[in-house]
């Protein structure tokens, strides 16, 4: 509402101005009576405040002044500048061009503002130095209806326009496919983690299922000699072993499969355990808890096992309440590691298949309905998720 009543007053100024003083002189000065003013008031109003708003702003009003000067140069040669098809060619052009950009456009845009980061600037850049050679091309020293000897060149520029914004939104596309196959091969890595994770923890249950045979035959024969205190010991040596070697950190088989899993990778660098988890019994939406908790886990590897023996120590918690299921993880890393609240770092491995844990993190939260925070803190790494009980249930139902 705001926009519209601030757009509608600049629109209506820059009317009375068109009256008072004409077409040619508004033309002249329509920079700062129309576009610098409406470019600090959507900036003002927008949450993105970088090139990827200079970008869009660019667009738009570059492709405004675009079909402005087409309708004005057909008008002039073609309707004997009798405004009438200028009037109509606008009616037109203006609400089929929103049309297609809000029907075929703005969903993939905004697509690609949320998953690239980087490299918007060249564009913005492009677009912005092409919105002041359409204002010096078609208004400067005069309209370029009143300039015949430059229609040749002002021609030139404005298709060449039209391939230009082809290459960048070509660009564009293709860092949005590109983009979508790196989630699809992180979610069918994570797929097949889990599964990895599965069926491992299905061996583990086949291995205790055959030591149970064992264990089973040896109480028994302890009973059977009325040996109840040795049978009781022998029992609480069974339930010692059967923690120690098969892990239940929780209910659920799949989350703790995780668990169980990345232990054994974290037992095996000698890291320093602490271990708080009261959650799992729940029904809980196990795919992208699985997504968090394993790309979580997998990062503190990565940084403790580029750490001392005697330095490696990790602190997981997991808890349910009644308002919000909480994860943390915390893990010490190397002491020039900087990282401020809200930013993800980037990876120093090398390849393709790396970078991604932590972003995959925030996405499965935010399909949850949570937050992602990560930051560094005394020589650790920190990694908090925060996801309200409300948002899971609604998942739970999808």
């Amino acid at each position: 509402m705001a926009s519209y009543t601030a757009m509608g007053v600049l629109m209506l100024a820059n009317g009375v101005g068109m009256v008072i003083y004409g077409m040619e002189v508004l033309g002249k000065v329509f920079l700062f009576t129309c576009s610098i003013p409406s470019f600090i008031l959507l900036y003002v109003m927008s949450a993105d405040k970088r090139f990827r708003f200079l970008l869009s702003f660019c667009l738009a009003d570059t492709t405004c002044l675009w079909l402005m000067a087409i309708t004005n140069i057909l008008d002039y040669y073609l309707g004997g500048e009798k405004y009438i098809l200028l009037l109509v060619s606008r009616l037109l052009a203006f609400p089929l061009l929103e049309y297609l950009v809000w029907r075929y456009l703005r969903k993939p845009y905004l697509e690609l503002q949320d998953s690239v980061k980087k490299g918007w600037g060249v564009f913005a850049g492009m677009t912005m130095l092409y919105y002041l050679l359409l204002v010096v091309t078609v208004q400067y020293p005069t309209n370029i209806v009143n300039r015949p000897e430059d229609l040749l060149l002002c021609i030139l520029v404005l298709v060449l326009m039209v391939f230009v914004y082809g290459t960048i939104f070509t660009s564009l596309y293709r860092q949005l496919l590109l983009y979508r196959k790196q989630q699809s091969e992180r979610i069918l890595q994570e797929q097949k983690n889990m599964l990895k994770a599965q069926l491992e923890n299905q061996q583990r249950i086949r291995r205790m299922k055959h030591d149970m045979k064992g264990h089973t035959v040896t109480l028994s024969g302890l009973l059977a000699a009325g040996k109840t205190k040795e049978a009781l010991a022998y029992l609480k040596g069974v339930e010692t072993e059967m923690d120690a070697a098969y892990g239940q950190f929780c209910a659920n088989p799949y989350i703790n499969a995780v668990f169980v899993q990345h232990f054994a990778k974290l037992e095996e660098l000698g890291t320093k355990l602490t271990i708080d988890i009261q959650a799992g019994e729940e029904e809980l939406p196990y795919m992208e808890l699985c997504q968090i908790l394993s790309n979580g886990l997998e990062n503190a590897c990565d940084a403790l096992e580029t750490l001392d023996a005697e330095k490696r120590e990790i602190f997981v918690q997991m808890k349910y309440n009644k308002k919000y299921l909480t994860i943390r993880i915390q893990n010490r890393c190397r002491n020039d590691l900087h990282v401020e609240k809200g930013k993800i770092p980037a990876t120093d491995k090398a390849g393709d298949d790396h970078g991604f844990g932590l972003v995959t993190v925030q996405e499965a939260a935010g399909r949850l309905g949570g937050d992602m925070l990560c930051y560094t803190e005394d020589g650790s790494f920190v990694l908090d998720v925060m996801i309200s009980c409300h948002s899971l249930k609604e998942r739970m139902k999808i």
